[in-house]
């Protein structure tokens, strides 16, 4: 498409839009009156409208059932679960049995690397992106000293070239090809925090596999924002937060995928709970463990209704909307027409002031676009909040934002560049 750098250009992309009046499903954020042009998706979603009637659903079966609201009602919490299991499946490309929702996201990729980090004497190293977001490489890094290795012979890092903001595919299965009978784990994120890079995650699955590695995912800023097809690409296990791109709110409940193929596999260690025990036989309270069939056997504790109210709420638009093909189509036009603005801003300056790192071909990233702001970065950063742009920043000079196709429109696209460019022209000219 060729865009334009005009309001009714973008107000007319609006008007075809068969998703915009999804906006009117969410709560934005206001400053003194005036809503914000949200770009932080990629943080933490905006509230859906109806997530409130959702938890008061929840409010009142406990007040009024009380203990019994586990067994009864219109929603039992002993299996409310599973309400969500099928809609979470068509978000990974996955079956219901593969996937559930329990915890937060690194405490479950601490129990999934429980049951797919076996390291051995010959076979212990795990690979992953360098600069993957901090809780991973923490974890990972308990993980391989829990087992008695030193991390920097038992982590392989993968970075971009010298000058490359980004990881090239070929690199990544080069690592994997030239350590393959070392490596016990390939673990990495579906889409990189920082970049926004969309790894390859069907090619690093079938060269981990070649390897004789388990694979697995890290998948919180890949689901609820790319098509994934986790059973297809016969990715091993993966993981993932709900609170960004899938809306579910501050420290929103996490989900874990699990492939069938490793249903059967009574040989995988877990660290186990009461109500990860078969459903049919968890009240006879007998020693034992005998796991639930399907992902449901990695639970440890009991449902986390309200937590599972909030993401229900959310996974309901997503299936209104159609899962996430539709918005995909989107979303790939809403990004592509963000790096236009952004060039236009460049142009209009006339020199590079803003650097996009995220990559440039709309399959090889999401809905976000990593900003390098070459001068007075943060000061530019707090003009576009003052002036109702609310983005993300990340040290030292980078600006993330992220139009979600459920709640941004190519209006919001198009006035954050007309703010950008007002503001960059009265700081840099005064400051340089």
């Amino acid at each position: 498409m060729l865009f334009e750098n005009q309001r009714a250009f973008a107000q007319s992309l609006d008007q075809q839009d068969p998703l915009h009046a999804f906006r009117n499903e969410f709560l934005f954020p206001q400053q003194n009156g005036t809503p914000f042009i949200y770009l932080c998706g990629n943080s933490l979603g905006l509230q859906p409208k109806m997530a409130r009637s959702y938890v008061d659903q929840q409010l009142n079966n406990w007040e009024n059932m009380a203990v019994e609201g586990w067994f009864e009602g219109d929603t039992p919490w002993m299996y409310y679960h599973k309400e969500l299991k099928w809609l979470m499946g068509n978000i990974v490309g996955a079956s219901a049995a593969e996937v559930c929702p329990m915890n937060t996201l690194t405490v479950n990729l601490h129990l999934l690397m429980v049951s797919f980090y076996r390291p051995s004497a010959g076979r212990f190293k795990i690979i992953m992106e360098a600069g993957a977001f901090p809780s991973d490489q923490y974890a990972i890094e308990s993980q391989v000293r829990f087992h008695g290795y030193d991390p920097k012979e038992a982590i392989i890092e993968v970075a971009p070239g010298a000058g490359e903001n980004t990881l090239r595919t070929a690199d990544i299965l080069a690592a994997i090809a030239d350590n393959g009978d070392q490596i016990a784990l390939v673990l990495f994120g579906g889409i990189n925090y920082f970049t926004g890079q969309w790894f390859d995650m069907p090619a690093i699955t079938q060269a981990g596999h070649a390897a004789g590695a388990v694979v697995g995912f890290d998948l919180a800023h890949a689901a609820g924002n790319v098509p994934l097809k986790l059973h297809d690409w016969d990715i091993d296990f993966a993981c993932w937060c709900s609170y960004k791109y899938q809306n579910a709110g501050p420290g929103g409940i996490s989900g874990i995928f699990v492939h069938e193929k490793h249903f059967s596999d009574t040989s995988l260690h877990r660290f186990a709970g009461w109500w990860g025990y078969n459903e049919q036989q968890r009240f006879k309270m007998e020693k034992g463990f005998i796991p639930e069939a399907g992902a449901d056997g990695w639970q440890v504790s009991c449902t986390q209704v309200i937590p599972m109210a909030l993401y229900y709420a959310s996974l309901k638009i997503f299936e209104k909307a159609g899962f996430i093909e539709p918005l995909r189509k989107k979303s790939e036009q809403l990004t592509a027409y963000l790096c236009y603005i952004i060039d236009e801003v460049n142009k209009q300056l006339g020199f590079e002031q803003f650097k996009i790192i995220t990559p440039a071909t709309a399959e090889d990233r999401g809905a976000q676009v990593s900003i390098v702001a070459k001068h007075n970065a943060k000061e530019i950063f707090n003009a576009l909040m003052a002036h109702h742009v609310l983005g993300d920043w990340r040290e030292p000079n980078l600006i993330r934002l992220s139009p979600v196709p459920l709640y941004n429109s190519f209006e919001d696209v198009f006035l954050v560049g007309e703010r950008l460019m007002a503001i960059s022209k009265t700081i840099i000219t005064h400051r340089n």
